[in-house]
């Protein structure tokens, strides 16, 4: 059987000391993040680790510490942190905020189209990230809806700043050029040269998606797409969508115009006119409508206020004179510009025939002649290798402990899928063959935190509350534990180790301590210190003779009603001494010596006499009395002194 180490030999694994790889989160085409420990600061972090073929590559090597420099050097809310970045033997990497959350690349598949204050909220976070990069000289140049993160509480952030450069080092080559073709400014495609302008391209495009739910320009192959940016207008996103205002029409152009010297110059300008137009509508962005005190409380709440679908928007006609002009001038420069196209458009034919020579290439033997691995996820392998096979791969298998896919079903691939490779490279698939097996230690003596993090960290439910026993262990030790298995098998025990399957569930039995001795005292004084343990006292009273305790003194309490230990919020019966129990001295009246003796040593007292009597045989003694008398009552072994008198007088 494999195991997830054996698939990612890196899960699992300890990278410079300190940071423990749990499981892998994504894979691009430079690197793959893994969500990791930093055990010296007991926190998750994410790890991005150059994949190894690369390690070698002193450009890659380059680029990969410039993404960790660009991105420290900004402090912004709507920033991923970078925390750290180092190499372990042939490990480059890098040690990032880790946000648990979606981006909006999924968020757009899921959702397609996304509603005016969504895309506000998004908008707005993200141009206030990347003004703080534009303010620090970096130009992002990767600006795309996979590289927004959206976290689980509220937060939006971009990331991924792998190919960030510095704005006075604008020119870009080879793969650079490239960046993700459907966001590619013009001035990439026609000069290669890049600065800020080009990020607000992008931005503008991407504005576009989320209005409309679709790129404005498409192909089959990615040569097209970018002949489309070179020479063609982004159209309104209200053709798509009516429901678009004209001040988010007008932005979108304004942001995607062809020559960089129209569009505005820098992230900052571009956020300035979106809350311009954020006050025009009404629609304040969910999470920068929360204050700074209500933030702490209210940031799982804002990632709904991302997605609300009921907002009524006033119409283009209702925005105040102000945005009435903007408009009107924003048309003039277009129309002004138009009149320069021609010019740029005979240099662009002239650009497109030096490219033409490289389209061959990329059909032929490039990028463009790579084919995408299918997503086979949720079939059999067989189902998955007939995919991969009519698409030209040679399948593999492979076997993967999985807790939400069901055993035999395909968990995923690797290369992963969408992965765009050449025909007859080898595709794993990894199918799961169940949660994995684990061989518990002894949780017996382990505090309860103790016990709860080592179960959590081989994926076992733990139930919320333990368990509270008394007993001889220290308190708060673990002095028992039963799993439930997730089959629904029957529940066995864990206390002294056992072996279990991740996702099965354990419930912890946990010391309190001993049960308090109430033993020699009064009533009382029990009573509180019983209730000092959270043991409550009964109304009724267990009173019994004792020849040892004194009266009233409390003698113990009674045996739990049920098997096993006491527990806090049991009730308990007192039993309390009555004392010795009393008998009746007998009437040995007229009795012999030894007669009479003999009596009382029957009824359990202990007979004595004047020592005069031992010298005078039995049958000349007679008893004429006893003190105590009798009929009085005593305990048990008290001395009964008989009176005697001689019977021949």
């Amino acid at each position: 059987m494999t195991t997830n180490q054996q698939a990612d030999p890196l899960i699992g694994r300890l990278v410079d000391g300190r940071y423990r790889v749990r499981a892998r989160i994504a894979r691009g085409g430079m690197a793959t993040v893994y969500v990791a420990t930093d055990l010296r600061l007991e926190r998750r972090i994410a790890l991005k680790v150059m994949h190894a073929h690369l390690s070698d590559d002193s450009a890659f090597q380059s680029r990969f510490i410039q993404e960790a420099r660009a991105a420290a050097r900004l402090a912004d809310p709507h920033v991923v942190n970078v925390f750290d970045q180092g190499q372990d033997g042939e490990l480059a990497y890098l040690v990032m905020e880790y946000l648990p959350g979606i981006t909006l690349r999924e968020l757009l598949r899921e959702q397609k189209r996304l509603t005016v204050p969504q895309t506000i909220t998004i908008m707005d976070a993200v141009l206030a990230g990347l003004s703080a990069a534009h303010r620090a000289g970096i130009v992002h140049r990767d600006v795309k809806p996979e590289n927004v993160l959206l976290a689980e509480d509220g937060r939006i952030k971009i990331g991924d700043f792998g190919l960030a450069r510095a704005t006075t080092a604008n020119t870009a080559t080879g793969q650079q050029l490239l960046g993700t073709i459907a966001y590619l400014a013009p001035e990439l495609v026609t000069r290669g040269t890049a600065d800020a302008r080009s990020d607000i391209y992008a931005l503008g495009i991407m504005l576009y998606e989320m209005l409309v739910g679709e790129q404005p320009y498409k192909g089959e192959q990615p040569m097209q797409i970018a002949f489309q940016h070179a020479t063609e207008s982004v159209p309104r996103p209200s053709v798509r969508n009516p429901g678009v205002p004209e001040q988010l029409d007008e932005l979108v152009l304004w942001a995607t115009e062809k020559s960089p010297d129209e569009r505005p110059d820098d992230a900052q300008q571009m956020l300035e006119r979106l809350r311009e137009i954020e006050r025009g509508l009404g629609i304040a962005p969910a999470v920068a409508a929360a204050t700074a005190s209500q933030r702490a409380q209210s940031d799982s709440a804002d990632l709904t206020k991302v997605m609300p679908n009921t907002m009524v928007l006033p119409s283009s006609s209702e925005a105040p004179a102000s945005e009435t002009v903007d408009n009107a001038t924003l048309l003039r420069r277009r129309s002004a510009k138009r009149r320069a196209r021609g010019a740029f458009l005979l240099t662009l034919v002239l650009l497109l025939a030096m490219v033409a020579g490289g389209v061959g290439w990329w059909f032929g033997s490039g990028p463009g002649s790579l084919i995408a691995v299918p997503g086979v996820a949720g079939q059999t392998y067989d189902e998955a290798a007939a995919a991969l096979t009519a698409e030209g791969f040679v399948p593999v298998r492979g076997e993967e402990n999985s807790i939400d896919v069901a055993r035999d079903v395909t968990i995923r691939t690797d290369p992963d899928e969408g992965a765009r490779l050449d025909k007859g490279t080898e595709i794993t698939v990894f199918v799961s063959v169940g949660p994995a097996s684990h061989a518990v230690e002894a949780l017996n003596g382990k505090t309860e935190q103790e016990a709860r993090d080592y179960l959590a960290d081989i994926e076992v439910n733990v139930a919320e509350t333990p368990l509270i026993l008394f007993s001889d262990a220290e308190a708060g030790r673990v002095i028992n534990a039963f799993v439930t298995p997730r089959d629904g098998a029957e529940v066995y025990g864990c206390g002294d180790g056992c072996e279990l399957l991740e996702d099965d569930s354990v419930e912890l039995y946990v010391s309190a301590g001993a049960f308090p001795d109430v033993s020699g005292m009064s009533v009382d004084e029990a009573t509180r210190t019983l209730a000092d343990k959270q043991v409550t006292v009964s109304g009724e009273i267990d009173y019994r003779f004792s020849d040892d305790v004194a009266k009233d003194i409390v003698m113990g309490v009674q045996d739990r009603a049920e098997e096993g230990n006491r527990r806090p919020g049991d009730t308990v019966t007192l039993i309390v001494s009555k004392g010795p129990e009393l008998f009746p001295v007998p009437d040995v009246k007229g009795m012999t010596r030894d007669e009479a003796a003999q009596e009382i040593r029957d009824a359990g007292f202990t007979p004595t006499w004047n020592g005069i009597w031992n010298a005078f045989p039995n049958d000349f003694t007679e008893v004429s009395g006893s003190d105590p008398g009798s009929g009085s009552q005593r305990a048990k072994g008290t001395e009964i002194t008989l009176q005697i008198r001689s019977s021949a007088f």
